[in-house]
């Protein structure tokens, strides 16, 4: 008997390592990564937990430091010589969880969803990051110890990245290294492929209840809307122009232009969204005066047809029309930028999680239109890794009928979820190809 005879079949692999897949495996597993707090800048303690976690059962699983308070985890399963696949998750948290940090911006006052603190009610549990992403990265660690615990190989290796800095985010003061500014925006992803990590293909576990092989990418922009610096016993006797309520205008035409932006620029299965992000200027010290400039901060979506730099030229010529009716000088700047991206929808793994997908879900799968967020899968695209992403659908409703916002709905996952993803997961793994050729991905 050959050694090729005793390996089981694909449907077998994976219902062997589907058995491992306990409810009791994802509940300790996202109920201990939401009760490490792990802000952008400061994932060191959640990556060292996820490794130390690996590495007790087993698997070859590491930390990767980003520096002393930033850091990866990876882990590899390995397989035969079929191509590798990364199952990607990033593990830091939108907000906080810190309230002097997070309040007012992300809610009206504290709430116990906004900490990091598990709290289990039947197959729903609450907490920081518990649906995004940290419910996400749970699913993929449930399955790196699955793939292990089986005892099966599978085609290729399979690499569990576990990314810090997948926020889109700049450094969060006081949290992290103080020298550093460039702790989000998918630099954990970029640093996890660049040493040494580089796979075939990759998957990546974020929100959505469907597989999509694009998404947006994003330019943020400041726009500085200049006007006098005076005093408020001045204002009836020099000239005035108060930044402040100028600002507000501009930002209001923002607005409105932004809708219309979504719908001209709208490409394949992107609608790429803009808001009005922030407001920042005068001194709090000195109501008695007006600032000499304020500045908005924008974060626009943009399609695989746009670039950053098309975008910023296209609001600075929506700017010029608002700044010749007001009378005032308005700028614009780019900020930040990260390009769309976009894997070949008949390429193996998107093919792979489409089918893996249905299988699950037991209805053709239905590609969803008109999406505007984006993730560090633009980062593995543009890295040169064909990219896939899928996840869970949202909870949209809870038995006491309390309201669940966005950042809320961030912070709740479903363990039927949970397994319905990972099973989505195992079944990829199985059906990627044993051999790949690379001018079709």
């Amino acid at each position: 008997m050959t050694i090729e005879s005793t390996r089981p079949s694909a449907d077998e692999a994976v219902e062997r390592v589907l058995a491992q897949v306990t409810r009791e495996r994802l509940l300790a597993a996202v109920r201990a990564m939401v009760d490490i707090a792990s802000p952008t800048g400061g994932e060191a303690p959640l990556a060292e937990w996820i490794a130390s976690d690996l590495a007790a059962a087993g698997v070859d699983a590491e930390v990767q430091r980003i520096d002393g308070s930033q850091a990866n985890a990876v882990a590899t399963v390995s397989g035969g010589d079929g191509p590798s696949l990364l199952l990607y998750a990033p593990i830091d948290t939108f907000t906080t969880g810190d309230p002097a940090l997070d309040i007012p911006g992300a809610a009206a006052r504290w709430r116990p969803d906004l900490a990091a603190r598990s709290v289990v009610s039947g197959d729903i549990v609450e907490g920081l990051g518990a649906g995004n992403p940290k419910g996400h990265g749970a699913v993929v660690l449930a399955v790196v110890h699955a793939l292990h615990a089986a005892g099966v190989t599978p085609p290729g290796d399979v690499v569990g990245g576990f990314g810090a800095g997948g926020m889109p985010s700049f450094a969060v003061s006081g949290i992290g290294a103080p020298d550093r500014t460039n702790t989000g925006h998918g630099v954990g992803a970029g640093f996890m492929l660049e040493r040494g990590h580089t796979t075939d293909f990759a998957v990546i576990a974020k929100p959505g209840w469907t597989v999509l092989h694009e998404e947006v990418g994003l330019v943020w922009i400041d726009v500085t809307v200049h006007g006098r610096h005076t005093y408020v016993g001045s204002r009836h006797r020099i000239p005035y122009s108060n930044a402040v309520a100028s600002a507000g205008r501009v930002a209001i035409a923002l607005e409105d232009w932004l809708e219309e932006y979504a719908h001209r620029h709208r490409h394949a299965t992107m609608t790429p969204q803009g808001i009005v992000s922030s407001i920042n200027g005068g001194l709090e010290r000195l109501a008695a005066s007006t600032p000499a400039v304020v500045t908005l901060r924008l974060d626009l979506r943009l399609t695989t047809g746009q670039t950053p730099a098309t975008v910023l030229r296209d609001v600075r010529a929506m700017l010029d029309g608002v700044s010749e009716q007001l009378g005032v000088e308005v700028s614009a700047r780019q900020v930040a930028a990260i390009p769309a991206t976009h894997t070949r929808p008949d390429s193996p793994v998107v093919l792979a999680a489409v089918d893996a997908f249905e299988t699950v879900s037991g209805a053709p799968h239905a590609v969803t239109m008109d999406n505007s967020g984006a993730t560090d899968a633009n980062i593995l695209r543009m890295r040169g890794v064909p990219t896939a992403r899928v996840g869970m659908p949202k909870v949209t409703a809870l038995p006491d009928g309390s309201d669940i916002d966005f950042t809320r709905g961030m912070n709740l996952v479903d363990l039927g979820d949970m397994r319905r993803l990972a099973e989505i997961l195992i079944r990829t793994v199985f059906l990627l190809p044993t051999k790949i050729d690379h001018r079709t991905t």
